[in-house]
């Protein structure tokens, strides 16, 4: 597959995914300041383990795709989740908890799907399917990122220090949307099956959701 097809599947699987987004219950609530303190704890908690376990998938990735583009786009993306964590606790200080308490947090299984996918991918699946998926719901997580760190600060009082994991992660690496674009282009060139990268793409869009939505239970 050339560039010029990979940058076409990419707009078409994004575009469809963005007209299939449904509202967030839990951000809603958040922006209202609706959300218990109990509920921002379990989001730390939860993305400790989110994080921690996509570090691991993303280093999986580059070691069974070494070569050029997708040994380097996913060994930055691993990079890039050790650097979230390092932000982590600032978020978890500012509720009052420690490094003791993401340790012992029980995860609950549905918020828990994203990585759990994202790791099958990562040792069964293709480079396409997963520079494809995290492409495709880049530009949605982003902005789910954001409205968390406007609506802590606003309703939470939380400083701008204390939100950062979730600035960071509202931001669009440099680089990242041609890097993604090359290695679903180079994984499709060498026989990778792009229906296989779609329905990548929708699976973590879905489990992406239902993480939301186990926040949002009991609400």
């Amino acid at each position: 597959m050339s560039l010029t097809e990979a940058i076409e599947l990419v707009e078409r699987t994004r575009s469809r995914i963005a007209g299939a987004g449904g509202a967030n219950r839990f951000l809603d609530l958040l922006e209202q300041g609706a959300v218990p303190r109990e509920r921002l704890a379990w989001l730390a908690g939860e993305e400790f383990r989110i994080v921690d376990s996509d570090r691991r998938s993303f280093a999986l990735l580059a070691s069974r795709f070494p070569e050029a583009p997708a040994g380097e786009f996913f060994l930055a993306l691993a990079q890039g989740e050790n650097h979230a964590l390092t932000l982590l606790p600032n978020y978890v200080s500012a509720l009052g908890q420690s490094e003791k308490d993401l340790n012992s947090y029980a995860p609950r299984p549905r918020a828990q799907s994203y990585p759990a996918y994202l790791a099958q991918r990562a040792a069964f699946g293709t480079r396409s399917e997963v520079a494809l998926a995290m492409l495709a719901n880049l530009e949605e997580w982003g902005s789910y990122c954001a409205r968390t760190a406007r609506a802590l600060r606003a309703r939470y009082e939380l400083s701008e220090e204390a939100v950062a994991f979730f600035s960071y992660f509202a931001e669009t690496p440099p680089g990242f949307v041609e890097q993604a674009t090359a290695v679903i282009a180079a994984g499709l060139g060498a026989g990778e099956d792009s229906a296989d990268a779609v329905r990548a793409a929708d699976f973590l869009h879905a489990y992406e959701a239902d993480f939301w939505a186990a926040l949002a239970e009991g609400l």
